[in-house]
This record gives structure tokens, sequence and C-alpha cells, in this order.
């Protein structure tokens, strides 16, 4: 199968659809499949629903989408970063379905691994509790959670082989790899690819038989928080 797509509109043809479920790799601003989510903008497909973490920031990222009004619903662990997120919930105009972070991570990891739902005390005696089973463990209590399984995964990596074998550079590495794992296409955008066989296969991170599609291109890279100090006299 050929993996490789000239650019990431290529990539998308023949995937999007209105209504969709989408699980987007990153962190913040790091790790971001920045040219999918550009993509998708272009695309003009609407009423998504959006598993990750956060949603970017105002103008960048997720972010976009959010300003285009193409998002419905965002699955997420943190709105911090973006007041048109925060704006877009508390005016009623986006639906928002909280998860702990780990939560988040670990629903989509199941539903890569086709385990429709899982048990966690995390959340247990809080508004993430409401509405959802409970069952007692060796004395514990336990909310059932269920496994994300997205319509298509949008995830950026460090870099690819022409199979999809994927590395992710350091910290890019956070919600990446379950995130790819959980989508019925999983569409990868890396900085490199790779000759067949030049990676080490210890350091490969996911493994290509969960990625389909791949587009190679060049990122912004932009830094979501700056400090600095002044310089010593």
């Amino acid at each position: 199968m050929k993996k490789i797509y000239s650019n990431a509109a290529k990539a998308l043809e023949g995937v999007m659809f209105d209504g969709m479920l989408i699980a987007a790799g990153g962190f913040g601003l790091c790790g971001i499949p920045e040219l999918l989510i550009a993509a998708i903008k272009d695309a003009g497909t609407k009423n998504l629903t959006v598993a990750s973490n956060n949603a970017g920031v105002d103008g960048f990222g997720l972010g976009i989408l959010l300003e285009s009004k193409q998002i419905k619903k965002m699955m997420s662990s943190y709105v911090g970063e973006n007041a048109e997120f925060m704006r877009q919930y508390l005016s009623g105009e986006l639906q928002l379905e909280f998860n702990p972070q780990g939560t988040l991570a670990e629903r989509m990891r199941a539903g890569g691994a086709g385990i429709p739902g899982f048990y966690t005390k995390t959340g247990v005696g809080t508004v993430i509790a409401d509405g959802k089973e409970h069952k007692d463990f060796n004395g514990q209590t336990y909310i059932l959670e269920q496994g994300i399984f997205a319509d298509l995964s949008i995830v950026k990596a460090w870099k690819a082989d022409p199979s999809g074998n994927l590395v992710f550079r350091k910290t890019a590495r956070n919600f990446n790899p379950p995130a790819a794992q959980c989508g019925k296409i999983c569409i990868a955008e890396v900085e490199e690819i790779v000759p067949l066989g030049s990676l080490d296969p210890d350091t490969i991170h996911l493994p290509g038989i969960y990625v389909h599609r791949i587009v190679q291109g060049k990122h912004e890279k932009r830094i979501e928080q700056r400090t600095t100090r002044k310089r010593a006299a």
C-alpha cells in the first residue's frame, strides 16, 4: 500500500465527512498536526467532534477550527490558553466533554486495543462521574469510561519510513501514539521520511500498521508560553 501523499489536502481526500469524530495528537502546541488541521479548515468539514487534550491557542492549531465554527464538540482535558474555546463553551455554542488527562489518554489507547470500556477511580465523587456506571472492586469505587473509536486520527511525528513506522521527538510523544491507535484511518504528518529499513526497530514508537497515510511538510513549531529573564549586568 502506498502511504505517502504529496500534501495534507491530498492525504485527507475521501476521508472527511460532516459530523465525524477526529482524534488529534499533541499537547498544547507540542506535537500538533498543524498541517492537517489547516487542511481540514480549508476542506470546510463541519459539525466535528474532536478528541484532543486541548484545542491549541487562539489562531493556531485546533483554535482555527473553533474560529471557523467547524467544531461542535470537544472531548478535552484542558481549556486554558484559548479564549475562543472558553467563550464558545460558556456561551453554549460549543459542547464540551471534560476528561481527566490520564483518562482521555487511556480512552484513546483502549479504543486502539479494541476495548470498549474500562473502570477507573479517577473522577469518582466529582461531576466527571455523573451518569456513569459505578462498580466496587476490593472495597474501592470505580467508574466506567468508554474507549474512543474515532473516524480519523491526525498526528504529528518526527520521522517516518514508507511503511508508516513513526518516531516522535521528545515530549511530542504524548497524546500522539494513543490518538493514532484509536482511529479507523490514521494520517501522520512528519518532518522527515527516511528510507525503509533505516529506523532501528527499538527506536520506533508507533508501528506502521496503525498508520494509513503519511504527509511530509515544514512546521511552524510555535512556542505556547515563552518565559525569559533579564541578562545579568
